[in-house]
């Protein structure tokens, strides 16, 4: 597992002359079905943004990201940041802020976000807008 906490700054490579593209700057995430979509970085001097699809990762390793070489473009999905959502039920009460989240590098699946008040497991997860991360209130809502 990695955490988002722990991909961010990272260098993103390509294979074999291992060019620098940029630095990751963050991880967009789809809510159907919670995984990471894209990596956000910046690239140059004047750190314009980029963008890479999740499908386009070669690698993902505690050093450094390494990308295929370009194809032709691919659909990315919108970016609402995950790290320092408020977390709300679906009922609208505050639950805390969403401090890190830990997702498996292979599949891109989110496999726990780590808030102020806890471990939140994906089944508890609803969806992820501009203003909040929306959880599930409890067990009782899980559907296995």
């Amino acid at each position: 597992m990695m955490l988002f906490s722990r991909v961010r700054g990272l260098p993103v490579m390509t294979p074999g002359d291992a060019n620098r593209l940029g630095e990751v700057r963050g991880l967009t995430v789809d809510s159907a079905p919670w995984r990471v979509t894209s990596v956000r970085m910046a690239r140059g001097r004047l750190r314009r943004g980029a963008v890479v699809p999740w499908s386009a990762l070669r690698a993902a390793g505690p050093d450094m990201l390494i990308v295929r070489p370009a194809g032709g473009p691919e659909e990315v999905a919108a970016h609402h940041e995950l790290i320092g959502s408020r977390v709300l039920t679906e009922c609208g009460e505050e639950r805390g802020t969403v401090l890190d989240a830990a997702f498996d590098p292979v599949t891109a699946r989110i496999e726990a976000v780590l808030t102020t008040r806890g471990e939140l497991p994906p089944g508890r997860l609803l969806g992820l807008g501009d203003h909040a991360l929306v959880i599930r209130t409890g067990r009782a809502h899980h559907q296995a």
